[in-house]
């Protein structure tokens, strides 16, 4: 397997989380998102992944581009170790938490969207990160009371063992670190966090043990 990804990519960190726990060896291929003007959005990049975003993932005639329909992928063809609960409800409760950071809260922060705001629409440096904030800010909090309020909550998002959820989890608590956001509000999302950061598989993720990590 191929992982073109960027090692401070929230949606590449999940796969990587997931590629890591499954135990699957997989070759990385740095797409930088700042030099020349966004490798990304090269012609040959983007005649494989016309979106110009990363990841992508090659394995053999498969070429998946979105973080969740990698690990759904990974998921049914290496079902060891499971990244979603055995029962259905549980598998929904995990997909919801995950999707809500996926697709509610990481697109406002992903970098095109601050690179529109600040060069097209002219925002300020501070209005930019008070954008990055406030959103942030509302996901994670929204994901705090779910994991406050549910039994199914764990030592991981659910039960006692990484799921989706945390995937998701992880890469969102660096970007929000990265940029200041106070999580002093949110214990749950804060010791979940840490708790992942022990596995291994986790660690081995992390944007800064990448190769292409400046």
């Amino acid at each position: 397997m191929q992982l073109y990804s960027y090692f401070r990519s929230s949606a590449a960190y999940r796969v990587r989380i997931a590629l890591n726990l499954k135990g699957l060896p997989y070759e990385y291929l740095p797409v930088h998102l700042l030099k020349d003007g966004g490798q990304q959005l090269s012609a040959g990049y983007r005649k494989m992944n016309p979106t110009g975003l990363v990841p992508t993932l090659v394995d053999g005639d498969a070429v998946i581009g979105q973080s969740l329909a990698i690990i759904e992928y990974l998921e049914e063809t290496h079902p060891q170790v499971p990244l979603l609960p055995a029962d259905a409800i549980g598998r929904a409760r995990v997909r919801d938490l995950a999707l809500g950071i996926a697709c509610d809260t990481h697109p406002l922060n992903n970098l095109r969207v601050l690179k529109y705001l600040k060069h097209t629409l002219g925002v300020d440096e501070d209005a930019k990160t008070a954008w990055y904030q406030h959103w942030v800010r509302q996901g994670l909090e929204a994901l705090e009371a779910q994991l406050a309020h549910s039994g199914a909550t764990g030592r991981f998002c659910h039960g006692d063992a990484p799921t989706i959820a945390d995937i998701c989890l992880v890469p969102q608590v660096a970007n929000a670190q990265r940029f200041g956001c106070d999580l002093s509000a949110m214990p749950n999302v804060v010791r979940i966090d840490a708790a992942c950061r022990e596995l291994p598989a986790f660690d081995a993720a992390a944007p800064g043990k990448q190769p292409d990590a400046e």
